[in-house]
């Protein structure tokens, strides 16, 4: 059993639990539940910025530990002033260390888009998303099938938010869904966590010209954003480089300044 099929099973006992402690009733009073979400594709596209979705990871289980304790208004807060599009929010506890209070306390500070990453594998945790204050959630193609991607799709747009369906290799290809709003490819194989641009452009170019991509996992620097922007990325989801530095939210500031130079040089 690999790394990722691990997750899966500890997330049905997790997901079983919270539908026993927070039904679905409960779910629908929250506050969030009847707020409009904000368009994670369209901040990704905006003109003013640069495509970079600033996570807040606490660790991950091949890294280690980043920031246990990270101050999540002054990250988040501080992740916006940077210039990033969007927020990307590990909210998985047992390997990642997250919580769904994590992107709730990022929501309350903040009015950007939030994507919720996590290991969904359910309509409840789809509820669960818009009740804890996500404007978007992560699904991942390897975990599930065209049929559930479909339904999850389409439960999230009712409730009004977005999906960012993740591919990590060609074979995962026939479940693409033209409905979802972004797709993410991932650079890094999980089988041997070796990085591959390359592999990641070659994938991309056999979705849709049209379908609105982002890159996601070791991304190190400007330069791979650049490299990845020429060759059709139009978003870059980057947390280990930012949450290993002492202030993340400084590290991502420079990042997206750096970004900025080399665009007007290219212009």
């Amino acid at each position: 059993m690999d790394i990722l099929e691990q997750i899966v099973e500890t997330k049905k006992k997790h997901v079983a639990d919270c539908q026993a402690i927070y039904p679905v009733a409960f779910l629908e009073k929250s506050i969030y539940f009847p707020t409009k979400p904000v368009s994670l594709s369209r901040y990704i596209l905006r003109d003013d910025k640069v495509g970079i979705i600033a996570e807040i990871k606490r660790k991950s289980p091949s890294k280690g530990i980043f920031k246990s304790e990270p101050d999540l208004e002054r990250l988040s807060v501080g992740y916006m002033q940077a210039g990033a599009s969007a927020l990307s929010v590990l909210t998985d506890q047992p390997y990642f260390g997250g919580s769904n209070s994590d992107l709730t306390a990022a929501r309350r500070f903040n009015y950007c888009p939030i994507l919720r990453k996590d290991f969904i594998i359910s309509e409840y945790q789809i509820l669960e998303s818009k009740s804890i204050g996500a404007d978007a959630i992560l699904l991942i193609a390897k975990i599930l099938t065209r049929e559930e991607i479909i339904r999850f799709t389409d439960l999230a747009h009712t409730l009004g938010m977005e999906v960012l369906l993740e591919f990590y290799d060609e074979q995962e290809l026939d479940r693409y869904y033209p409905e979802v709003d972004v797709i993410g490819i991932n650079n890094r194989n999980l089988n041997d966590f070796e990085v591959s641009f390359q592999r990641a452009i070659e994938m991309s170019k056999l979705l849709p010209p049209s379908a609105l991509k982002v890159a996601e996992s070791g991304i190190k620097s400007p330069e791979d954003v650049m490299l990845l922007r020429e060759n059709g990325f139009d978003g870059f989801l980057i947390g280990e480089t930012f949450m290993r530095e002492a202030a993340p939210e400084e590290a991502c500031r420079i990042f997206i300044n750096r970004i900025e130079k080399l665009r007007n040089i290219k212009a």
